[in-house]
């Protein structure tokens, strides 16, 4: 299926990876309906940020995910369906887990009974490496064992089971995408790339971290738009859990130390124990199979590898460190 010209609705288009996936399927040629998150101030997230130019093409539907008849009506008439609307910051599932099985699998049950109802070509769900928990072997493909080591992790394996229950009750086609760490600019200061980024940004050389020693797959955000596109425009997908990875694995501590070499910062480590999870919440390692990605539709990394880190990091540093963007953040308090 070519994107072009087709009828799309991304919901959580106003986040980090929907407001990407948005500017991209508009310069593709998409028409694109963006769910956000209503709020009083009228404010559409990140898409407040992008060029008038792409902003004025994307049609604006605030709403609630939580909200069945709202989901609906905004999607109607799509041919495309790519479900990105979720809570995702794992710290706070720890204070409100409550809140993440209503918007993370209520919020996919509305969007999978409106694609069932309106018969949508169809519907992209996004899952997390977080499903599988500390890997029991690497790299980890699809069927690796799930493990909900948080409430956030939790809510989105019940998520995709869901989701792919839809596939084999009524044959809505559905297919799974399973990015690996994704950053990139706009990223939450929450998560750890950014963290790091944003207190070097204003002049610390100490900064605070939490373990310094699990290792994630981190995918820059180009490439984890890319495999969203070509997930939805592949007929193979239909029916299938997909990782989205970089295939290179480091650790937190590596990490701090390689950004610290591009801006020019020698780096010190302060352990700060709200940045610590749960001892037996932490995920100690992640490590993405791609394989499957490649042989379904030839999706490879762009920024794969040590040097493709390295490259998406100094892209991430410049977006951080232009003071216009970095004022957007609150410097020097941690979010969860």
């Amino acid at each position: 299926m070519n994107l072009e010209g087709k009828k799309i609705l991304i919901t959580g288009a106003d986040g980090f990876i929907g407001s990407h996936l948005t500017e991209e399927l508009v310069r593709r040629g998409a028409c694109v309906t963006a769910f956000v998150l209503y709020n009083s101030l009228n404010t559409a997230g990140w898409l407040d940020s992008i060029s008038n130019k792409i902003r004025n093409e994307i049609r604006m539907v605030s709403g609630d995910i939580r909200d069945s008849y709202r989901v609906k009506e905004a999607m109607k008439g799509c041919d495309v369906v790519f479900h990105l609307a979720a809570l995702i910051a794992i710290p706070y599932s720890y204070e409100s887990p409550a809140s993440y099985i209503e918007t993370n699998i209520t919020g996919t049950l509305n969007v999978l009974q409106a694609a069932r109802q309106w018969e949508a070509a169809r519907v992209i769900h996004t899952s997390t490496s977080e499903v599988y928990g500390s890997a029991r072997y690497v790299p980890i493909p699809e069927d690796h064992p799930l493990r909900g080591q948080s409430p956030y992790a939790a809510s989105k394996i019940g998520a995709d089971q869901l989701a792919l229950s839809f596939y084999d009750s009524f044959s809505t086609p559905v297919a799974v995408i399973r990015p690996f760490n994704t950053y990139g600019p706009r990223q939450s200061a929450r998560a750890v790339i950014p963290a790091i980024i944003t207190q070097l940004a204003q002049g610390s050389q100490k900064i605070n971290l939490g373990a310094l020693s699990p290792t994630r797959d981190f995918n820059f955000v180009k490439d984890t738009v890319r495999g969203f596109i070509q997930v939805a425009e592949s007929d193979h997908a239909i029916g299938e859990v997909v990782n989205i990875g970089s295939g290179f694995e480091i650790s937190i501590g590596e990490t701090a130390e390689m950004i610290g070499q591009i801006m020019g910062v020698s780096v010190e480590i302060q352990s700060d124990s709200a940045r610590f999870r749960p001892e037996k919440s932490e995920v100690t390692r992640l490590y993405a199979d791609i394989s499957k990605a490649v042989r379904l539709f030839g999706w490879k990394p762009e920024y794969g590898g040590r040097e493709g880190f390295r490259r998406g990091l100094e892209e991430t540093v410049r977006w951080f460190t232009d003071l216009e963007h970095l004022k957007l953040y609150h410097l020097g308090r941690y979010e969860i």
